[in-house]
């Protein structure tokens, strides 16, 4: 069994503080990226709101009346002014509303996202804090508090509801606070850096270890 793995522990002013040790099963798997490319593109399809739409023949109003007689006009028949062939007829398999969504087996969800968080600690782009507190809900302090890390995109994990921090992550368009039961292949992939508490951290690893 690997060993695990030991990561120094910042302050908010990114200040050594002490030591925090990661379990190896959830930040020591390989990666494995046709893993997480098939996650992201589960996520981005669950995404899709499939709303798209053309009216059939059946839809299109208009054209119930035939155009001209059948015989002895020398132009092709034509039984509706809504045929497709003609300009202001319907669409021929055209789209339709439908859902694009669908879900990997769990098993593959919970490599991917072990995965993605390996590639964090690999690349040393994992933050680890004491703690992550604001005086008040104002985006103003998180982004100091981030310049202070010298992060300028993250996924900042917290084990529960903290409106607070929520609040002020909102207008921080390169930063996005999401609850452990939350965390995703998709949001660690596109964002930087990857910022935990020891709370966090624990959350985390029980929800993947259930």
């Amino acid at each position: 069994m690997a060993e695990a793995i030991t990561l120094p522990v910042v302050s908010q002013r990114n200040e050594v503080v002490g030591e925090m040790a990661l379990p190896p099963d959830v930040f020591a798997q390989p990666v494995r990226r046709h893993l997480l490319y098939e996650v992201v593109r589960m996520q981005q399809a669950n995404r899709r709101a499939g709303t798209a739409a053309t009216k059939t023949r059946a839809q299109v109003s208009g054209g119930g009346k035939k155009p001209w007689r059948q015989k002895g006009t020398g132009r092709a028949r034509a039984g509706s002014t809504r045929s497709p062939i003609w300009r202001g007829g319907a669409i021929i398999f055209g789209p339709q509303p439908r859902d694009y969504s669908y879900r990997l087996p769990a098993s593959a969800r919970r490599a991917a996202l072990c995965s993605a968080l390996a590639a964090k600690v690999r690349e040393g782009k994992l933050i680890l804090v004491d703690r992550i507190a604001l005086e008040a809900p104002k985006t103003k302090l998180l982004a100091q508090l981030m310049a202070g890390l010298n992060v300028e995109s993250a996924v900042i994990l917290i084990p529960g509801r903290d409106e607070s921090l929520e609040r002020a992550a909102r207008n921080l368009p390169l930063i996005k606070v999401l609850r452990t039961e939350g965390a995703n292949v998709y949001d660690l992939l596109r964002y930087d850096r990857l910022i935990m508490t020891q709370p966090a951290v624990d959350a985390l690893c029980g929800r993947l270890s259930a």
